[in-house]
This record gives C-alpha cells, sequence and structure tokens, in this order.
C-alpha cells in the first residue's frame, strides 16, 4: 500500500543505532490537513517528492498487469510506479492476510492506505456481503484499488481518499500495515481518529515489524484508547506482530 509500511521499499538513509522499540521513521513529512467534516481535520502526511505519501506521484500513472495470489486465487491485476510495493505484495501485508482471521462477513469494513488494493480486495472477496472502504492520501492508489476492484467483479469496495469517508460510518472490521514510517505524532493522529470508529464489538488487526516498535504501540495504545477498548498481542511471524484492538459490545 502506497500509505504504508512496516517494513518499506523505502529508506530514509543509514540510521544510527537506535532503540528497538523506537519506531518514529527518521524522516519528517511534510503535512495538510484533510478535511473530513465541519469543524473536523484529520493531519495526514504529504511528502513533496515522487514518494508513494504524495497525493499525486511524480512521473506519469502508467498501468502494467500484476499477477498476484489473493483469497486463495490467482488474480490478474494493476499497478503503476509511485506507489507502495507496486510489483507484488510486501512482506508485513503478507503476515496479516494469512494470519488474522475472517473479516466480520457482513457489514462496513476498511483497509487504511490502501495502496493497489491487496487487504481491500482480500476483505471483499472473503466478505462478499460486506461493504470495504479502502482510504489512501495517494489518488493513484485511490484508482487502482477502485480498477481492480472492477476486474474482479467486486461491487462492495471503494476506496477514496480520506477526506470522501462519511464520518459517520462505524466499520466492522479494519484491517491496515499502518504507516509507521510517517512519524510518531502523525501515526498517533491516524490512528486516533480511525480505530475509534469501531463498531461495538468490532475489532481492528494491525500488522507492524517489531523492530519497528509493535511493542510500544500496543502499550500507547492501550493507555490512550478508552476503557471501552482492548489492546492485545496476537501472533508473531516473520519479524512481525499482529496487533488487535477489540471495541466492547456493550
Amino acid at each position: 500500500m502506497c500509505l504504508r509500511l512496516a517494513e518499506r521499499h523505502y529508506s530514509p538513509g543509514p540510521r544510527p543505532q537506535a532503540e528497538p522499540e523506537q519506531y518514529t521513521a527518521g524522516v519528517r513529512p511534510l503535512f495538510r490537513p484533510v478535511s473530513l467534516s465541519a469543524g473536523r481535520q484529520l493531519i495526514w502526511p504529504v511528502m513533496e517528492s515522487a514518494h508513494y505519501f504524495s497525493a499525486q506521484p511524480a512521473g506519469p500513472f502508467t498501468r502494467k498487469p500484476l499477477t498476484v495470489e489473493l483469497a486463495g486465487g490467482t488474480r490478474q491485476l494493476q499497478t503503476s510506479s509511485g506507489i507502495f510495493s507496486p510489483d507484488g505484495i510486501d512482506k508485513g501485508t503478507a503476515v496479516l492476510l494469512a494470519d488474522a482471521p475472517p473479516p466480520a462477513p457482513q457489514g462496513n469494513l476498511l483497509d487504511i492506505g490502501c495502496g493497489w488494493g491487496p487487504i481491500a480486495l482480500t476483505m471483499a472477496l472473503r466478505a462478499p456481503h460486506s461493504h470495504v472502504y479502502a482510504v489512501d492520501v495517494n489518488e493513484r492508489c485511490v484508482s487502482l484499488t477502485n480498477e481492480n476492484a472492477a476486474l474482479l467483479g467486486l461491487g462492495n469496495v471503494t476506496a477514496s481518499t480520506p477526506g470522501a469517508v462519511d464520518p459517520k460510518l462505524r466499520f466492522d472490521t479494519i484491517w491496515s500495515n499502518p504507516p509507521i514510517r510517517i512519524g510518531k505524532d502523525e501515526l498517533h493522529a491516524l490512528l486516533l481518529h480511525w480505530l475509534p470508529l469501531l463498531a461495538p464489538g468490532g475489532s481492528a488487526w494491525l500488522v507492524v515489524q517489531k523492530n519497528l516498535g509493535s511493542d510500544s504501540l500496543q502499550r500507547w495504545l492501550a493507555g490512550e484508547l478508552d476503557s471501552s477498548f482492548t489492546v492485545t498481542r496476537e501472533s508473531t511471524s516473520k519479524s512481525f506482530r499482529i496487533l488487535r484492538v477489540r471495541k466492547a459490545s456493550h
């Protein structure tokens, strides 16, 4: 995904020795406010480069074929430059897709940072009676996810920029490989916007690389979210942890 990251195909350059629990990026993005509704804003990063965090990456938007395995089948999709992991499914996302339990069979599902769509498409294939919302600041990613959903005949996927999502929506399942490298403050703002939108009884499943501070992020979420939420470490695989954030049913 374009806005994604635990382990990214982007390197901020040589890094000094850092504590393993530090999940800041080593790069400070510029950002702009994205309007959500009257009186509300979400700060979301916009890099001034051809980086996949950009709303409009530099370079031509040239589509090329992509063959991947999703939800137990081989899928013929489209990809492009200027997005995250354009040549396939990154390692963190692969762990999430393999280890997360099935999404809610109906209701609203959410993919935060959709890229070309591996998470959103998998949720839509596995939960055909649900509606999947996929968000990304990169407009190229939004286009690709919608186009790839159409290629698969999926009418239950809506990809958009974050500001286009109805703030009254509540989500029964959230899956995300969250954008660790946008910087700690921006990451916190992002998670504190989307996670409270879980429906009662709903769960968010987040994949985070261990050496980018998955355990620190777990503790921070547990301390910041109100008492109706529980935060647990559900599994560890290939240097990644899957964290679960659950909203109480009542």
